[in-house]
């Protein structure tokens, strides 16, 4: 399909204005396909040509101001409206669509627990053209009234408050001006719980075999929707701009949610079948606080083209970090951003595919470059750098040039330079040049302290930086507890520039025994200890008080061994040492996570791993017993899972299996049942007649997934073989059954089982992604690529299929990232 470059937007937006789309969809034809008609009126400046965009089954009739235009003449996915003359036009186009199986345009799924069917959208990029005509770029905003004729049963759900007419028929409020990408439905039998707040219908909405599950969080999740709504709305002068704010949690969705205006559509793992720790319940909450926060920022004022989607994905990240602090029980939400978040942004800004947060339009000239800027870059790196201004700004003129934008722009476009000036407006700060130092730069800057003994002057610091961006942190200075030395003693906590205009910065007393600089970790950068700071942090480092300062080091910690100054071995002495001390979950299950997939899985060679899986079981042996007394279930869960995820032997987790309990707690759920499933299915302990036992007993969607992962995993050549051809040989898997699939398949235990196919990896990937599109191509590089063969012939294999193959952009993005993680790898390794 041609993809829309920024050139073409502009002439289109310059030779027309589109006002409102009249759009009929009925969903009652078949399984495979549904009926779209759109009528679109606008406006032609002056004389000209353009085109109108859609992928359509079929094209049965187009009729531009009452006369036909031949169906034929539609080129891939754009159809040629010559000879227009300037004034107003209607264009009706009456067409065949087809359903999704891959979480784009119309995603149609049947729920195998009790067979009900859904169907939603999911417009972005470019995919409002799989459901409708449309000129589809965020500038060309309009009116869009959509009607639906749906099954008997189902109910409706949209953009506005939907109407059911009878008979099947909905019709949906018409909105106020948005983007093309932002238009949604939903449709099917849902389970609903609805209230009112500040006068506006408000709903939660899942598939009916959740319902139980939805009803036992709808307090929790409408008490986090409605504190967030209030406190935007104290943070903001513009009132939320739309008629009703709906949340769907719907199936085999692709991202963690989508800010569609009034109608947020999130995954509808966000609605726990089994256990979860009170982090993935904050991780919840921070989902519903970024998109709300969108219907401000990206809904009510949009980029105005897609090298800005950063203006959409920081603002929102901040926003939804910052509100939940302010506003909820959820109030240490930034220490999550630093031990996980943040890390996302840093790993990504070491690749070769870095980018500015604000990367020059020259960048973006098309729609297929845009999407690969949806990254760490834009979410968590953008957000840091916002959290950042904030600090230097202050939030009050901060805030206040926010609400100038707003009012500048509302049911507009905007660009970087419009918020750069709304900003520059509230304040005499040189925000323009912050922005070319923040925004137009990429990669990251590391701080490196050298600390001066204390003298009758005090102790100094000297701050060596790599990198040019100007910094203003906190640095904290700490001593050994005088009566226990195992215990921390904050000293000072103060704040300095980087660089440092006057030399090196001179505190009173002796030097202390640990300095942290970006204590309360306010920017992005690395940062280093000095000798004795990071000889007190192995120590001590559980015995900080502060658990996002704890979070610094452990962080710092993670960028030395990533970039070889620190052995991998040694980080995990270090957790063996203070996770079963540690009390923020947050730190635990970030410290875990790096040690099993990144430690363990990657960075160590396959002699060493099992030594390392023996460290990671030991930590999770001393957190169970910690916490036998039932008062840290979350931390319990954690310990549980990775426990499960590091078994090298299967008695002891067969035995949970068999008993259905972990002594002590917790009982299996069917998340925890099938994890353990998956360990059995690696280390060959089970077969496919236990997998599809557990299947019969968990028949759900969820469990569908849990035995394509299963399968996947199994240590024999025939289970391998039929995974591989589900992957690439057959396209009907979805989404998310092939990264099921996909996530089975590799495994360090199996890698002579499975070395044979990695070169049909860099093949078989490029051949999938020219037949099924961006979104499996995604899923491709992420997760089937052989993740676990870190040696040099991979590498070959994977630097030749970069150069020698014509690659869909989704899938070249993803090589390029692993193949680099893969470098780091081999020099983590070699050091």
């Amino acid at each position: 399909m041609s993809v829309l470059t920024r050139d073409e937007a502009q002439t289109r937006a310059q030779l027309i204005d589109v006002h409102r789309y009249t759009v009929a969809l009925d969903l009652t034809t078949g399984d495979e396909t549904f009926e779209s008609r759109a009528a679109i009126q606008f406006t032609a400046r002056a004389a000209g040509d353009t085109f109108v965009e859609l992928k359509p089954a079929l094209l049965r009739s187009v009729t531009l101001d009452g006369q036909p235009l031949d169906p034929r003449t539609l080129d891939q996915n754009r159809l040629a409206l010559t000879g227009l003359t300037e004034g107003e036009h209607e264009l009706r186009v009456d067409a065949t669509m087809r359903y999704s199986r891959t979480g784009e345009g119309m995603h149609r799924f049947t729920d195998p627990t009790d067979g009900e069917t859904y169907v939603y959208t999911q417009m972005f990029l470019e995919d409002v053209q799989r459901v409708f005509a449309v000129f589809d770029q965020p500038d060309l905003k309009a009116v869009f009234a959509l009607s639906l004729t749906a099954p008997e049963g189902w109910t409706v759900l949209g953009n506005g408050i939907a109407t059911d007419e009878g008979d099947g028929h909905w019709s949906i409020a018409p909105t106020p001006p948005i983007s093309t990408y932002l238009v949604a439905v939903a449709a099917g039998p849902w389970h609903s719980v609805r209230t009112e707040h500040a006068g506006l219908p408000f709903g939660i909405h899942c598939r009916r075999s959740l319902a139980p599950h939805l009803d036992a969080d709808a307090d929790e999740i409408l008490t986090i929707t409605r504190a967030c709504y209030d406190r935007y709305h104290e943070k903001f002068k513009e009132p939320y701009p739309f008629d009703s704010y709906d949340q769907a949690f719907v199936p085999e969705f692709n991202a963690g949610a989508m800010e569609n205006p009034g109608l947020v559509t999130f995954r509808d793992e966000f609605v726990y079948r089994s256990a979860v720790t009170d982090t993935e319940r904050q991780t919840r909450a921070m989902v519903i606080a970024h998109e709300m926060a969108h219907m401000w920022f990206g809904d009510l004022v949009t980029l105005t083209w897609w090298d800005d989607i950063w203006l959409n994905e920081s603002f929102a990240e901040y926003m939804g970090y910052q509100t939940l602090t302010e506003a909820t029980r959820y109030t240490d939400t930034w220490v999550a951003f630093g031990i996980d978040r943040k890390s996302w942004g840093y790993d990504a800004d070491q690749r070769p595919s870095t980018h500015p947060v604000a990367p020059d339009p020259d960048a973006v000239p098309d729609t297929a470059s845009a999407m690969l800027n949806f990254d760490g870059i834009s979410y968590a790196k953008g957000a840091s750098a916002l959290r950042q201004l904030v600090a230097w700004l202050g939030e009050k003129d901060f805030l206040a040039g926010i609400n100038t934008h707003f009012a500048r722009h509302k049911f507009g476009n905007a660009t970087l330079a419009d918020f750069i000036d709304s900003l520059a407006a509230s304040t005499d700060r040189d925000v323009h040049r912050w922005a070319e130092q923040w925004l137009r730069t990429s990669g990251v800057d590391t701080l490196t302290p050298t600390i001066g003994n204390g003298s009758e002057a005090g102790w100094t610091l000297d701050i060596a930086q790599r990198g040019n961006r100007p910094h203003r942190i906190a640095v904290g200075a700490y001593d050994r507890d005088l009566v226990d030395p195992g215990q921390l003693t904050p000293r000072d906590r103060f704040e300095i520039d980087i660089p440092q205009q006057d030399g090196p910065t001179v505190r009173p007393g002796r030097r202390p025994d640990l300095v942290v600089l970006n204590d309360g970790d306010l920017t992005y950068a690395k940062v280093r200890l000095d000798d004795r700071s990071w000889a007190t942090a192995l120590d001590s480092l559980s015995a900080i008080p502060d658990p996002l300062t704890r979070a610094v080091v452990w962080n710092a910690a993670r960028d030395m061994v990533r970039d070889g100054e620190l052995a991998p071995t040694a980080y995990l002495d270090a957790a063996r040492t203070h996770l079963p001390r540690e009390s923020d979950l947050a730190v635990v299950q970030g410290v875990l996570a790096f040690a099993a997939t990144q430690i363990a899985d990657r960075y160590l060679g396959p002699d060493d791993r099992p030594a390392a899986l023996a460290t990671l079981t030991s930590i999770c042996r001393a957190l169970i017993r910690r916490t036998e007394d039932g008062n840290a279930p979350g931390l319990r869960l954690t310990a549980v899972r990775h426990f499960i995820s590091a078994a090298t032997q299967p008695d002891g987790i067969q035995d949970w299996l068999n008993s259905d309990s972990v002594p002590g707690g917790p009982e299996l759920d069917p998340e925890l049942r099938w994890r353990i499933l998956y360990r059995l299915a690696v280390l060959g302990a089970v077969d496919d007649d236990a997998i599809a036992a557990e299947l019969t007993r968990d028949p759900s969607a969820t469990g569908r997934e849990g035995a394509a992962r299963c399968r996947a995993a199994l240590p024999d050549g025939d289970a391998k073989a039929a995974a591989w051809d589900r992957m690439f040989r057959t396209d009907d898997l979805s989404n998310y059954l092939f990264t099921a699939t996909a996530q089975g398949f590799w495994q360090p235990e199996q890698a002579d089982l499975v070395r044979r196919y990695v070169p049909r990896f860099y093949t078989d990937a490029v051949e999938l992604a020219d037949r099924r599109g961006p979104a499996i191509a995604e899923c491709a590089g992420r997760y089937a690529f052989p993740i676990h063969a870190a040696d040099e012939e991979s590498l070959r294999l994977g630097e030749e299929c970069l150069s020698a193959a014509d690659l869909l952009p989704a899938l070249r993005r993803k090589l390029v990232d692993q193949l680099d993680d893969l470098r780091r790898a081999l020099r983590v390794r070699e050091g």
